[in-house]
């Protein structure tokens, strides 16, 4: 690949360049539902006020999603801040796939149905069942179980995860419902026996990440797998006897479950089954594909491996290739701004607590798991417990690291997620949301005072919105949606929200003015940082939002 050419009028800051990554932080329409407008953030709001400050795009079309009506999240977001450029992304790449039939002509599906078909043994789905769009989408499950018909399979069973999160925080009925029609629709001619099997919620069972927390993992595979756990006659029935057992609870942390027909489970998997895990985002698919694929397993007592054809809806880490079988292949994503920046010698670091860590890194670096040669990364450990019960998370351990590496001069480009605004953001809790957009300040301004004694530069954005849209909004006024006691229904979803993009050049080192950029987005901010480096970006890369010199 070409290298990047310095540009010749302006040499770069003496300080770093300095990335900040405020996690879902993004620029609300109402501001009674706008956590980050209701928070105490006195350096977000000089810098709106005395630094270059615009907005951008971060979800639809912007972050590679199907349209602008999807959100945007911290996979795509951070591909797309970290390549300087838009790749069509993994609902896109999936529905594509489907509607053209490209995935039921590929090898693995033909593996799939025919392994089923030829045993006479049972296709199980495995996944979040909503239409989030951002795990996963409902829509894809369906047409596959249609498909499979066609094909000739005769046993189905769903393996479903319960959201919450990326819809409306207590819609599981509504799905359930879908579902539960669909699979009846299915069953009416007499010809097949597709059912539920198991579920939970996506943050009590299966979906963890980062080897957070196996626990979740374990918990996900003694109910999808073995069949053990509490027995219910319906998805509905179980839904509803947790929410009036424990009144309040959010779908999300909904306790695991496992369907009971006549006696016995409904559906485990066992030796000759085939498997799809129709998630088609990464991050939160490895550790359940790891149980299902490692001939070996320490993180937990999983007992006897089904023997089971196992596929992912996508590769999931195309550098350790897991899973080894998947129906749709994830973009090429290649001329990150890390290798560039490696390939032109300059020093990097890149750091997070445990929760965003892979996304300052992997995703960053497009789908990469491995270091580029002039890279360091640092992972701080994120606490196990729920988000809102410690929401500064490790705000001030990240800051004092960032404000070490400015200090210490060794690297001249440094990146950073702050996760709080999202992490927090998803549980719903005002108070909390509040706190942890608080810290996510501090943690700015103990780096704009870093910046300004060592002569650097900060350019500070988000990856999509969150904190920023806390509340349900009525559709047709924009007004907040009250519940019975008159206070505000949560939001736990991400926003369609712009997000900031801040340059704040203490020394105007680089006399950096507003770009006139069409249509900005979180892919400008690569070519961005890459300007104020002082190197001019690649032709391909959508353009600075500054020009300098």
């Amino acid at each position: 690949m070409e290298q990047l050419k310095k540009n010749e009028a302006y040499s770069g800051p003496k300080g770093p360049v300095v990335l900040v990554i405020m996690d879902g932080v993004g620029i609300g329409k109402n501001a009674d539902s706008d956590y980050v407008k209701i928070a105490n953030t006195p350096n977000l709001d000089w810098l709106r006020e005395h630094a270059i400050y615009t907005e951008v795009a971060a979800h639809g079309l912007a972050a590679g999603l199907p349209d602008d009506g999807d959100m945007g999240n911290s996979e795509v977001g951070h591909n797309a801040i970290g390549c300087g450029r838009v790749f069509d992304q993994g609902a896109a790449l999936v529905r594509n796939a489907i509607n053209t039939g490209s995935m039921y002509e590929g090898d693995v599906w033909k593996k799939l149905t025919a392994n089923v078909n030829e045993k006479d043994s049972t296709l199980h789905f495995l996944g979040l069942c909503s239409d989030g769009n951002v795990h996963s989408n409902l829509e894809h499950f369906e047409a596959m179980v249609k498909q499979a018909k066609a094909e000739g399979v005769k046993k189905v069973r769903l393996h479903a995860l319960i959201d919450g999160r990326d819809v409306p925080p207590t819609s599981a009925l509504d799905y359930i419902e879908r579902i539960e029609n669909f699979l009846a629709e299915m069953n009416a001619d007499g010809t097949v026996d597709y059912c539920v099997a198991s579920g939970g919620g996506r943050q009590n069972i299966t979906m963890d990440r980062y080897d957070a927390n196996w626990p979740m993992i374990d918990a996900g595979w003694k109910t999808h797998v073995k069949a053990e756990g509490r027995t219910f006659t319906s998805m509905k029935e179980a839904v509803e006897t947790f929410r009036k057992e424990k009144p309040g609870i959010l779908d999300q942390d909904l306790p695991p479950f496992v369907i009971e027909r006549d006696g016995a489970p409904a559906g485990p998997i066992v030796d000759g089954d085939s498997v799809i895990l129709f998630n088609f985002r990464g991050d939160r698919a490895l550790e359940i594909t790891k149980a299902f694929e490692a001939e070996e397993l320490s993180e937990f007592d999983r007992g006897p491996k089904p023997d089971v054809l196992y596929a992912g809806m996508m590769q999931y880490d195309g550098d350790l290739g897991v899973p080894e079988l998947f129906l749709v292949a994830p973009p090429a994503i290649d001329r990150t701004m890390s290798e560039y920046l490696s390939n032109a010698g300059v020093k990097q670091f890149a750091i997070s607590e445990t929760q965003k860590f892979g996304h300052v890194t992997y995703f960053f670096n497009g789908n990469n798991s491995g270091k580029f040669a002039t890279e360091t990364w640092k992972e701080v450990p994120s606490d196990v417990c729920p988000f809102e019960n410690a929401p500064r998370m490790k705000a001030d351990e990240i800051t004092d690291e960032v404000v070490a590496a400015i200090k210490g001069g060794e690297y001249k480009f440094i990146r950073l997620n702050f996760p709080n605004g999202d992490m927090v953001g998803h549980t719903g809790v005002f108070e909390a949301v509040k706190t942890a957009v608080e810290a996510v300040d501090e943690g700015v301004g103990r780096i704009m005072e870093a910046l300004k004694e060592a002569g650097g530069i900060m350019v500070c954005s988000a990856d999509h919105g969150n904190s920023d849209d806390m509340c349900e909004l009525d559709k047709k006024t924009g007004e907040l949606k009250l519940d019975d006691e008159g206070k505000a229904k949560p939001k736990t979803a991400h926003s369609l929200n712009p997000v900031p993009a801040i340059i704040y050049d203490p020394t105007n080192a680089a006399h950096a003015k507003k770009a006139d950029v069409e249509a900005p987005g979180i892919a400008n901010l690569a070519a961005t940082c890459i300007t104020l480096l002082g190197y001019e970006p690649p032709a391909d890369y959508t353009p600075s939002l500054v020009t300098v010199g």
